[in-house]
């Protein structure tokens, strides 16, 4: 069976849309019923995507196929956003009876319906954005995604922190809208384009101007920045993971981040002809490693700290674009997905009992052993430890890096590595070593025990034999690896 990449996202689509509509009319069946579905049917579309048929090749692109490609780093992506979403239905599942109780609305399961069913077009938005070679879609298929978070950051609307959440997230990101837009136009003003081939085609031609172009760039690079949570676009990151319910604060953080650095990929593509642009991407990387892994030192906040962290790890992956290591990025991403949703898993379930603070952790291994050693893969995978696929990751990247002689990115980089041991591990020593507060058990249900299992051996097995991803994002008939070019 073969079937064209654009079906990806219309069965997607329409999944949302029956969730949407079965659940109107579903008084008096648990919400949670559709959530399951909604797994079911994205896994569905996952199975599906290794049956495509192939796009056509970069000279025979014309009208829809202006807009939209199914390459590797597409289709890759597209599966990127399925398997995150997945997981966060998941974690969803079980933070449903938190949202019941914030929002005190007529029927005990009111929101829960609509709760699930918005990662379903956020998927959507992801996928499309991952297909993008047009500044038109990629404004489109952002705007889809950054339309559905502000809905689910703010959705808990009788809790004051969810609210503040949601309004700077929404005023920060019509900001950041703004430039992109801005940026476009200056681009398509310049070189009469908009197709990301095309202007970079029209770039090399010495008769334009290549100043205007630049400024351009720089203001997209502003809203891509703002996604992706680089220095200094980061200023909405702490607040917002914090005051947004777990799962979505765990979309947020995984699955913006990697649309935002699949589009950065692209976006770059016709600018790299330009020396400055290498020059101002070595700036944000240094300044977004530094400040997300000091800031993130003294935080007592888990929520928190994960936030600081998710700056830090951009700053890593800003690395790898700067040395032009497309590869490295997208397996750094996937170990960041899995390694992320873990903690975010584990902390959906510990703060049901406890709370959200690190010292609320404490005695995590005596309450829940279970728990406490998935934190602890987590962890280890996120500071970097060898025989995990955070290591892996960061491997790949120092190693462009080294590759491209970065020494300022290269020192900077395993200093701040060195800050991540710190923070990470103030968590393992609070499950491990502190005196636990109480001695109530804290229970795991089943669907959330099975994917935390599926995420620690995802990060072991990835760490060990990395394979898979690697060839997954090579064409079939061809093993050179995915890179950008000067």
């Amino acid at each position: 069976m073969i079937i064209l990449a654009p079906s990806l996202e219309i069965a997607v689509l329409v999944l949302g849309v029956l969730v949407l509509l079965f659940e109107m009319f579903a008084d008096q069946i648990d919400k949670r019923t559709f959530a399951f579905a909604a797994m079911l049917g994205l896994a569905t579309v996952f199975a599906a995507s290794f049956f495509l048929a192939p796009s056509p090749t970069e000279a025979a692109q014309a009208g829809f196929w202006s807009f939209y490609t199914a390459d590797p780093l597409a289709i890759f992506f597209k599966r990127f956003a399925l398997v995150t979403t997945i997981f966060v239905l998941a974690m969803m599942i079980d933070y449903a009876p938190v949202v019941r109780d914030s929002i005190h609305a007529a029927s005990p399961q009111a929101g829960l319906g609509e709760f699930f069913a918005l990662p379903i077009f956020t998927c959507v938005g992801l996928m499309w954005m991952a297909s993008a070679i047009d500044f038109v879609m990629i404004f489109v298929s952002l705007e889809l995604v950054t339309m559905s978070f502000y809905i689910l950051v703010a959705f808990m609307r009788r809790n004051s922190a969810s609210l503040e959440a949601g309004v700077k997230y929404l005023i920060l990101s019509a900001l950041s809208t703004g430039f992109l837009v801005y940026g476009i136009t200056w681009i398509f003003g310049v070189t009469g384009e908009t197709n990301l081939a095309r202007v970079s085609a029209a770039l090399v031609n010495p008769a334009i101007e290549t100043g205007p172009a630049l400024f351009g760039m720089l203001l997209v690079l502003v809203a891509l920045g703002f996604k992706i949570a680089a220095v200094p676009f980061q200023i909405w990151v702490p607040d917002v993971y914090q005051g947004a319910p777990t799962p979505v604060t765990a979309y947020l953080s995984v699955g913006s981040k990697a649309a935002g650095f699949v589009v950065l990929l692209r976006v770059l593509q016709p600018f790299l002809v330009m020396p400055q642009m290498e020059r101002l991407l070595i700036l944000v990387a240094l300044g977004t490693l530094i400040y997300g892994n000091l800031a993130a030192l003294p935080q007592t906040n888990l929520k928190r700290l994960l936030a600081y962290s998710s700056i830090a790890h951009a700053g890593y992956l800003l690395v790898g674009v700067v040395c032009l290591a497309g590869e490295a990025v997208a397996y750094y991403l996937v170990a960041y997905l899995l390694m992320t949703l873990l903690s975010f898993a584990v902390l959906v379930s510990v703060a049901k009992q406890t709370g959200e603070n690190i010292e609320d952790f404490n005695g995590l291994a005596k309450r829940s052993p279970f728990l406490a050693f998935a934190m602890l893969i987590a962890m280890a995978s996120l500071a970097g430890l060898p025989f995990t696929a955070g290591f892996l990751g960061k491997f790949y990247i120092f190693n462009a890096a080294v590759a491209r002689q970065q020494t300022m990115l290269i020192v900077v980089g395993v200093i701040t590595v060195a800050c991540g041991f710190y923070y990470y591990f103030k968590v393992v020593r609070a499950m491990y070593w502190e005196a636990p507060a109480g001695d109530t058990p804290i229970p795991v249900s089943g669907l959330s025990r099975v994917a935390m299992v599926v995420m620690m051996a995802g990060i072991i097995f990835f760490g060990i034999y990395p394979q898979p991803v690697l060839d997954a994002l090579r064409p079939s008939r061809d093993n050179a690896p995915l890179a950008l070019k000067r």
